[in-house]
């Protein structure tokens, strides 16, 4: 609870800890584009002394024209060429200003880019569990949702370093006529300063605390116009529940926003009253010392100008030092996600896969739970997959049929026994060489809006333009009959999502998927639940191919369906977690046990 705190509140401690994170950002930028990075700062040096030049300047015309007009002198020369040169300061200026505005928004969009793949790649590596995580998710979401923040805080730094430098002359500038001038700036922006630093936290708490409120926002903003679940939102008349959710957490997030934002308002405008008090003040005294005769006309507009000048630069420094270390808050959620690890990774020094099986898969003893979760999905789960058994897992909904798989691909590792392979555990080899040696194909599959081409490569996704081995795969799968029915085969954008795209049905995207497990010359061929949408001819061909394709070979099939489940050697039934039953469909229909209850059962229901 402490942790959340500081993270809802960050005080100044924090602010200035998170300021660590700018370097490894700075680091991140320079690795994005070099020589972008580099010219940027350079032309932003050149950029830095320009003010306190063209205020000097100005004070030299000043000066010019008063003595010109003191002396009756018509000789400008030297006041034109004063002109000019403050003419060609003001257009380098400008030029400079477009040109590092442009690079900052170049190495924003490339650094947005960079950031998002890294991301994504990192997401990649983490462990299965972990995205069954919703703080995970809440991680992720900080993530990802600062992309434009980041690139906001490239320029915000760049910019802090090119005003510290300016300061630096112009304050010299002031130094030499008085110091008590800077004093005095200072004391007038320090209480702006701490305002919108108190603001800015109070920003970053809201944020945070709303991340899981925004993530079911956009949750809510995706289903309510998606053509994935336009037919139940119709049918249901989901759309007034569905707004009606968004309204209420929407709205409650404006108040919030709203409290705070006309709170910042009024305490700003008073903090900046006080900032302007103190300039007034400076330019008064400035105005009274050139009455005196103490200083020119040309020094009281530099001076006045450089006192302007220099409160509007400390007031941004200070500021964005505000709106900084708010972005470096960002940065530790960014940092923080990449410091996350898996634990289910490859050992040092790993085993190479078996080149050929001949004992199979073992489960030992194995139990699983969830991180967190009191419930055991398994307990003591013992039985072997044999080198070339085809073999079939029976079990009522909820009995983790699916989570075996998951176990046996080492998606997750159990929580207490082991995994066997040729007698040596799974964790013993190599992590992506052992998936890759596993084709499985899962009830809920992805749907990729991509070509059929794609959707088929997915399966090994290095054959991306392997046509032959695709068309293979497509014709085992009986999914070749579908794509020549496409008016660009292969080519053809599958689902509605983008234009020019094709709908398919639930059988036609189930043939579409198993086209992905026959694009792997895989050791062990795992279905789980793959044609719950096929009609029982459908099935009935997919798998008698499937039983002449996998000979000689392991196959772990999960079905539903007993008519499919009987073409198994064997046949394993699970309940409750413990392991009931195991045999061939005729053993287990004599046996009269819980296998031939729901064989019954679902037998009945053909009648």
């Amino acid at each position: 609870m402490a942790q959340k705190n500081k993270h809802q509140l960050p005080t100044i401690k924090a602010r200035i800890l998170a300021l660590k994170y700018l370097p490894l950002f700075l680091k991140e930028i320079w690795h994005t584009q070099p020589w972008m990075t580099a010219t940027n700062v350079g032309l932003r040096l050149i950029r830095s002394v320009i003010p306190f030049l063209t205020l000097y300047l100005g004070k030299l015309i000043i000066d010019e024209v008063v003595l010109l007009i003191n002396t009756h002198s018509t000789d400008t020369r030297h006041l034109l060429a004063l002109i000019g040169m403050e003419l060609a300061l003001a257009m380098s200026s400008d030029i400079l200003n477009r040109m590092t505005g442009l690079l900052d928004g170049l190495l924003g969009d490339l650094h947005a880019n960079r950031s998002s793949i890294q991301i994504m790649q990192h997401a990649a590596t983490l462990d299965l569990t972990q995205f069954e995580e919703p703080i995970f998710y809440d991680k992720l979401e900080r993530a990802r949702q600062q992309t434009v923040g980041r690139t906001a805080l490239l320029a915000q730094t760049l910019a802090q370093v090119q005003d510290i430098i300016t300061i630096g002359f112009l304050a010299g500038g002031l130094a030499v006529f008085s110091p008590w001038l800077i004093l005095i700036l200072v004391l007038s922006i320090i209480p702006g300063f701490f305002g919108e630093f108190y603001f800015n936290s109070q920003s970053y708490a809201l944020s945070y605390q709303w991340t899981p409120q925004r993530r079911e926002l956009d949750y809510i903003r995706y289903i309510g116009a998606s053509n994935v679940y336009a037919k139940e939102m119709k049918l249901f008349s989901l759309s007034g529940f569905l707004t009606e959710r968004f309204r209420e957490l929407s709205t409650a997030y404006y108040l919030q926003n709203r409290k705070l934002a006309i709170r910042r308002a009024v305490w700003g405008a008073l903090l900046a009253a006080v900032g302007t008090a103190g300039y007034y003040g400076a330019y008064a005294f400035i105005g009274i010392e050139t009455i005196k005769g103490v200083i020119t006309i040309g020094s009281l507009t530099f001076l006045a100008g450089s006192f302007r000048q220099l409160k509007a630069s400390l007031e941004g420094i200070l500021n964005r030092f505000t709106s900084i270390s708010q972005g470096t808050l960002y940065l530790r959620d960014f940092f923080e996600f990449f410091d996350l690890r898996p634990e289910v990774v490859s050992p040092p020094k790993p085993l190479p896969f078996p080149s050929n099986i001949q004992k199979g898969f073992v489960f030992e003893n194995v139990s699983f739970k969830y991180p967190g979760a009191e419930r055991w999905v398994f307990q003591n789960l013992n039985f072997t997959l044999k080198a070339g058994e085809k073999l079939a897992i029976v079990g009522e909904n909820g009995a983790g049929k699916t989570t075996l798989v998951k176990l046996l691909t080492r998606l997750y590792d159990p929580t207490e026994g082991r995994i066997l392979l040729e007698g040596r555990d799974l964790r013993e080899y190599e992590l992506g060489e052992l998936q890759h040696h596993i084709g499985v194909i899962f009830q809920d599959y992805i749907r990729l809006m991509m070509t059929a081409q794609s959707n088929i490569a997915v399966g090994d996704i290095d054959e991306l333009n392997n046509l032959e081995r695709i068309a293979t795969a497509a014709d085992r799968s009986l999914a070749s009959a579908l794509i020549k029915r496409f008016p660009d085969g292969l080519q053809q954008v599958l689902g509605r999502h983008f234009s020019g795209g094709v709908e398919l049905s639930g059988g036609e995207w189930q043939k579409i998927a198993l086209a992905r497990a026959y694009m792997r010359d895989s050791e062990l061929l795992i279905l789980d639940e793959p044609t719950a949408a096929l009609d029982a001819r459908a099935e009935y061909e997919v798998f008698q191919r499937f039983a002449d394709l996998t000979k000689g070979k392991m196959a772990l099939l999960i079905s539903h369906r007993f008519s499919t489940v009987r073409m198994a050697d064997r046949i394993i039934v699970i309940e409750n977690g413990q392991l009931i039953e195991s045999g061939s469909h005729q053993s287990l229909m004599d046996n009269k046990g819980r296998y031939a209850e729901l064989f019954q059962l679902q037998a009945r229901g053909y009648l």
